[in-house]
């Protein structure tokens, strides 16, 4: 319930999509008797609309969550085992077209394989089922390990968990699979934005995890300044980062994560 409550629900409160309903209905309240209101409210979503698609404010919004896990030192001892985080393919086009379809998180993958040569005894585990609500979608896991064996890793070091579908069952079943020891280290692969929920939820179920962040969105405090080219492209990272800190706040008030914020 939870799922699909929280799909629906973004659906519906996601800010582009938001502000273009509320630009919508105050240009249609412009032909009744509330054209005042209509004005006011086209104009304000207008407004907001641009500043978002064009100033820095996804910048602002997203670094925050990029660098409150910063990468794990060139020294650190090997890890015992590394776990992937879906979140890198496409898989309503992967299901569709029978192929592995890569989106712009795919620096998950190619991290993975670099972190696998670097650490031939570790463990891999690959964590990540179906996000589809009205389509027919893979799981992740599938499509992630096809990919990295043709990488040219082992497939028998591939471990995969496809039945969670969303970042605290990663963290639940993923626990339940590996049955980590306690004085094991194990690697947390995922976008830097996405890293603060992501421990926590690992920290919640109780699997200590060190995380290993990548996929950066910005290039950090200088971006504060940088505006967006598109529109389309400052929507989109607006969404993003907007979506993590709703659900970061959700997961807290519903016991899913350790902390409003996890840290180190």
């Amino acid at each position: 319930m939870f799922f699909y409550l929280s799909k629906i629900l973004w659906f519906f409160f996601e800010p582009s999509s938001l502000l273009v309903v509320l630009a919508v209905a105050g240009v249609l309240a412009l032909f009744t008797r509330w054209w005042r209101a209509g004005r006011a409210v086209a104009t304000a979503a207008t407004v907001l609309l641009l500043i978002a698609g064009l100033s820095p404010l996804g910048h602002a919004v997203i670094l925050p969550l990029e660098n409150r896990f910063p990468p794990p030192p060139a020294d650190a001892p090997a890890p015992d085992g590394i776990i992937l985080l879906g979140g890198a393919f496409d898989t309503l086009v992967s299901s569709a077209r029978d192929v592995s379809a890569l989106n712009e998180a795919a620096e998950r993958l190619a991290e993975l394989v670099v972190l696998a040569r670097r650490y031939p005894r570790a463990r891999i585990v690959i964590s990540g089922g179906s996000g589809g609500v009205l389509y027919d979608r893979v799981a992740e896991a599938g499509l992630a390990r096809r990919m990295l064996a043709e990488a040219g890793l082992d497939p028998l070091r591939l471990e995969s968990e496809d039945r969670s579908r969303n970042t605290f069952q990663n963290a639940l079943m993923t626990k339940s699979m590996v049955v980590p020891k306690a004085s094991e280290r194990w690697l947390l692969v995922t976008s830097a934005y996405h890293m603060p929920r992501a421990v926590g939820c690992f920290r919640r179920v109780g699997f200590p995890v060190v995380a290993h962040p990548v996929d950066y969105r910005t290039r950090g405090t200088q971006d504060l300044l940088r505006p967006f080219g598109r529109v389309s492209e400052g929507l989109r990272r607006v969404d993003l980062a907007t979506r993590e800190w709703v659900g970061l706040v959700v997961y807290y008030l519903t016991g899913r994560t350790s902390a409003l914020l996890p840290g180190r």
